[in-house]
């Protein structure tokens, strides 16, 4: 499958909060719209690279249609493609990215101390590996 066939959701693979919304997305993404990589495989700091973001990035992106979006506006691109009632979070996008980001940002900051962080990055079920690039 090439990449501009489904968009990529890189994510923080040690995230506990991260695995949980990855897994979240598998659910509700009954379009099978998403393929998942996490920012530490090589995999996904091939695609950091590509797209000029910073290795260290600590953030959700989202890869679609050639375009990388980070923060709020990738998780809210995200949900626009979940089904009902989850699209309706992408209506939130017509909020200032300032206001958004802030809010991402403090859940970004705190997520270790209030979902934990894993020893490693999740590895996929068999039934899952397709998800996974």
């Amino acid at each position: 499958m090439k990449e501009h066939q489904f968009s990529i959701i890189l994510f923080d693979g040690v995230c506990n909060l991260c695995n949980g919304s990855v897994n979240f997305i598998i659910d509700y993404d009954k379009a099978n719209s998403f393929k998942f990589a996490s920012l530490q495989s090589e995999k996904g700091k091939t695609l950091l690279k590509k797209y000029q973001l910073d290795l260290q990035l600590n953030s959700i992106v989202l890869i679609e249609n050639g375009k990388a979006f980070q923060k709020s506006t990738a998780a809210l691109r995200i949900s626009k493609k979940l089904s009902f009632p989850f699209f309706l979070l992408s209506f939130f996008l017509f909020t200032p990215r300032s206001i958004r980001d802030f809010a991402y940002d403090m859940i970004a900051k705190n997520r270790y101390a209030w979902f934990g962080k894993s020893d490693s990055c999740r590895i996929p079920t068999p039934e899952l590996q397709t998800k996974f690039i």
